[in-house]
């Protein structure tokens, strides 16, 4: 039985947290609930208990075993002192994802890179985590020369405040009234956004820049070629990817279908002639990464395009770090 603390657990993904922790009967003695000086003093109900948060402080991780970390400017202030009181702090933000002392770990992708953590494990991006899922079986059947991928991210990737200001648009919208952008730089009602997080080398943002050094992180592969452009869309929940892949050998799509469809994590959803392929509202809430339109890439000898949906929230955050958690015991 370990002794838990969730840093955030107030926001979108500390309750998440708590969700995960418990359908998965993850062994609690003490959880500690903790978050800004704003939310202590609130009580959450989790399992039967009422559980009254915690300001997050330097000293707050006495006793703790494993701190759950649900990303932000805590983690940078915090996460040293976890490690301090003895905690392993794995971490949601992007703190330390690119430091080469700390492990950057997908579950079904590089589990042994725990092993050699020195307090601090970071989960990657979310839509890291749901592309690399989807491309560990096809790198160990065939090795992956280049991957190109867009991605249509969900409005809660931005956190409770996105899911709002897209309900707040779409009810000014139908009553005629002007509507207003607080959290995105435009309205994101019936609208995309090809920009998310800041400019950076190249015109790529950072969000595009997390979905090729986290992947070439995870895979221990700084050689291979990625190219992703981001994109922000009017989706309350769960992010999808269109994910063209060159492998260093040539298979056929048949055997690409068969690695995904024996894949742990993955649910292979793939039926163009009953019109079934994944989108966001069927992997909601679900903690498996769903692809389909698994095709031949005729442009090249040894392409591939994939239809990717994954929960950003389960998958792409607390569930991979639940199942970090998971891999420490």
């Amino acid at each position: 039985m370990s002794n838990i603390a969730i840093v955030g657990a107030t926001g979108a993904v500390g309750q998440e947290f708590l969700k995960i922790l418990a359908e998965r009967n993850f062994p609690i003695n003490e959880l500690r609930l903790l978050a800004t000086k704003r939310s202590a003093g609130k009580e959450i109900s989790w399992q039967g208990q009422n559980l009254e948060v915690q300001e997050t402080t330097h000293e707050s991780f006495k006793g703790i075993d494993i701190a759950l970390f649900a990303g932000g400017s805590g983690s940078t202030e915090y996460a040293h002192s976890a490690v301090k009181s003895g905690a392993v702090v794995i971490d949601n933000s992007s703190a330390f994802r690119l430091d080469p002392e700390v492990p950057l770990v997908v579950p079904e992708v590089n589990p042994e890179d725990v092993l050699w953590h020195k307090g601090i494990i970071a989960n990657p991006n979310c839509s890291t985590i749901i592309m690399a899922v989807a491309l560990k079986p096809i790198y160990d059947l065939a090795g992956i020369r280049r991957v190109v991928v867009s991605t249509y991210q969900a409005v809660s990737g931005a956190g409770r405040e996105g899911i709002e200001e897209l309900e707040t648009q779409v009810k000014a919208w139908s009553r005629g009234e002007e509507l207003t952008a607080n959290v995105f730089p435009y309205q994101i009602a019936f609208n995309l956004i090809p920009r998310i997080d800041v400019f950076q080398d190249g015109d790529y943002t950072k969000e595009e820049w997390k979905m090729v050094l986290e992947t070439q992180k995870i895979f221990h592969a700084p050689s291979m070629a990625i190219t992703a452009t981001t994109v922000r869309v009017p989706v309350f929940r769960s992010h999808s990817e269109s994910i063209n892949v060159e492998t260093e050998r040539l298979v056929s799509v048949a055997e690409i279908r068969e690695a995904l469809g024996k894949a742990a994590g993955v649910i292979v959803d793939d039926d163009p002639s009953n019109d079934r392929y994944p989108m966001p509202w069927l992997s909601s809430d679900k903690d498996e990464v769903y692809v389909g339109r698994i095709r031949k890439d005729f442009s090249i000898a040894q392409g591939f395009n994939l239809w990717v949906a994954g929960d950003q929230i389960r998958k792409g955050a607390a569930t991979n770090a639940v199942q970090i958690a998971e891999l420490l015991l």
